[in-house]
């Protein structure tokens, strides 16, 4: 992880501790490039999880120390996810690192978990928002005194005013819910959507950093579901079926190699066939 708040605590007793490369762009490129070529030798591959509202300085830093030290052992892993559900997918990750999955299968597992979260928020403006499509009309009203708006970025895009029928599609399998509060006063996440989505658990956690960056204000309740239980993750990731990177040779999942970008050669084409005549 790039920051301390996006390393929520441990879902369980097998959940290994997240390392947190801090001040990557600010600390000498030097102290940054020992510590996590420390990493790497400790760990044997690691994967970067960072959000999409990670700043451009710091992403540009990491690909740098990753080129410095020609390693395919980094992977740099940045999902399309709200900075509250990167926090979650990277725990999960986490948590499946203490089982038996090589690091080509656990780095790739995040693309697969990614469709089992449900994650968004509650804003009081949407105004600045650009991550999900807001109309003309529901922008005009974003303006309007004591205006909210609910909002669900993944897995498919969907926004609706506050008002008393208003409702998000929840997931159809049963989920916890982590709740992150920012500068807007309100219960609705937990006394009203938590109950119709039916989760099982609720916890709430500190308001990642990037989060009013990502969603274009302050004024914020964002949220995340998520299946906790570790046995549940195993089974879906080892449940696909895996394959080996022609250029790395570590097994993974999907068709792209999270470490060294390769994909699976095109197949040879076939000489055409001619009939005789």
């Amino acid at each position: 992880m790039t920051g301390a708040d996006m390393a929520l605590p441990a879902q369980d007793e097998r959940t290994l501790p997240a390392v947190v490369l801090r001040d990557v762009n600010t600390r000498p490129l030097d102290q940054v490039l020992t510590e996590l070529q420390a990493v790497v030798e400790a760990h044997g591959h690691v994967v970067v999880v960072c959000s999409p509202a990670t700043p451009a300085p710091v992403l540009r830093r990491l690909h740098t120390l990753r080129s410095l030290l020609e390693s395919d052992r980094i992977a740099l892993f940045r999902p399309d996810l709200p900075p509250l559900a990167v926090a979650v997918l990277a725990r999960q990750l986490r948590q499946l690192a203490s089982c038996d999955i090589g690091p080509g299968v656990l780095a790739s597992a995040g693309r697969l978990l990614t469709h089992y979260l449900h994650a968004g928020a509650l804003l009081g403006s949407v105004a600045r928002l650009d991550r999900v499509p807001v109309d003309l009309k529901q922008h005009a009203k974003s303006w309007l005194p004591g205006s909210q708006f609910a909002v669900l970025a993944h897995p498919q895009p969907q926004l609706v005013r506050l008002g008393p029928d208003a409702m998000l599609d929840g997931p159809e399998f049963g989920t916890w819910m982590l709740v992150a509060r920012g500068q807007l006063p309100s219960d609705w996440v937990t006394t009203t959507l938590a109950p119709a989505w039916r989760v099982q658990g609720l916890r709430e956690a500190p308001l990642p950093a990037e989060s009013g960056r990502w969603w274009g204000t302050g004024k914020l309740v964002e949220f995340c579901t998520f299946l906790p239980d570790l046995s549940v993750l195993y089974q879906l990731v080892t449940s696909v079926r895996r394959g080996t990177c022609h250029w790395c040779g570590i097994d993974v999942i999907g068709d792209r190699c999270v470490f060294c970008s390769a994909t699976p050669p095109a197949p040879e084409a076939r000489p055409a066939l001619t009939r005789r005549t």
